[in-house]
């Protein structure tokens, strides 16, 4: 269902957009004909990637330095991002999870997913809204959320509480933006692995569950699979859909939330694993 030229002619900026699925959807985006725009806190990273992307694809990358859980920044970022010419859409990718007992998490813990996770995507997607109406822009703005909205997850409470967030945000934003050409639409992946997903997630003393247990079809996503229902929502042909969240999960959500294992830890597990959360500070 895809041509080369899907994608041509739409700017994209995507937040987190230098590691795990925010790299692998900007890569899908640049074969489809896209020009590309990533965003992050480590520079480093956002360099390396663009090199890497630009190389592997022959699309135009460019990087911006933000720290999303600051609006100044954010604004700061889009009035750099608007300069060259208005972007076409906003990805809502960057996040922060880890698994805890919720009583033993402190109120900077729990700040510490909410602000990118929930405030980030609510920032990025206010500066880009204001910017896209007064302009008389379309534009389209996809999150990347999680299935914990529609379970809930236990252990990773302050991360259902954002995704859910952000989903209330879409679905608010379809009806108030909508009429002013400003579509928005979100994504709930299931399992993808990524190495600071994995970390998070999967630390040591957590029992390794195989895909097969818990999915219907015995398997995790491919990243390519995610990119490429990311291609869709925000093209011009899935122009009509609009304030509706996808699940792209093998069907996992529908057997269990993902974190029932997590109810059979002993207490000496939990302050093994919060002696390795504050080793890593």
């Amino acid at each position: 269902m895809f041509d080369k030229d899907f994608l041509r002619g739409k700017r994209i900026l995507i937040t987190g957009g230098g590691t795990g699925l925010g790299a692998a959807m900007g890569r899908r985006f640049l074969t489809f004909g896209a020009e590309l725009v990533i965003c992050g806190r480590r520079e480093a990273v956002l360099q390396e990637t663009a090199q890497r992307l630009a190389k592997e694809t022959g699309g135009k990358v460019t990087t911006l330095v933000c720290d999303v859980r600051d609006a100044a920044a954010v604004d700061a970022m889009m009035v750099r991002a608007f300069e060259t010419a208005p972007f076409d859409v906003l990805v809502n990718n960057a996040a922060a999870t880890f698994i805890a007992q919720t009583e033993h998490l402190s109120a900077r813990a729990a700040d510490a997913i909410l602000a990118p996770t929930l405030h980030g995507a609510l920032y990025c997607t206010m500066a880009a809204g204001k910017r896209w109406i007064e302009a008389k822009h379309t534009g389209v703005v996809l999150s990347i959320l999680s299935t914990s909205t529609i379970t809930g997850r236990a252990f990773t409470v302050p991360s259902a509480i954002a995704k859910s967030g952000v989903l209330a945000m879409t679905k608010s934003l379809a009806v108030e933006w909508g009429p002013k050409g400003v579509r928005l639409v979100a994504i709930a992946p299931g399992p993808f692995p990524t190495p600071g997903a994995s970390a998070n997630l999967r630390p040591e003393g957590r029992k390794a569950i195989l895909p097969e247990d818990l999915n219907p079809l015995g398997r995790v996503g491919q990243h390519e699979e995610l990119a490429d229902l990311a291609s869709f929502l925000i093209s011009d042909r899935a122009a009509y859909i609009n304030g509706e969240m996808v699940t792209i999960d093998g069907g996992a959500h529908l057997r269990t939330s993902g974190a029932e294992d997590l109810l059979g830890w002993s207490e000496a597990q939990w302050e093994a694993h919060r002696a390795r959360l504050k080793s890593q500070k």
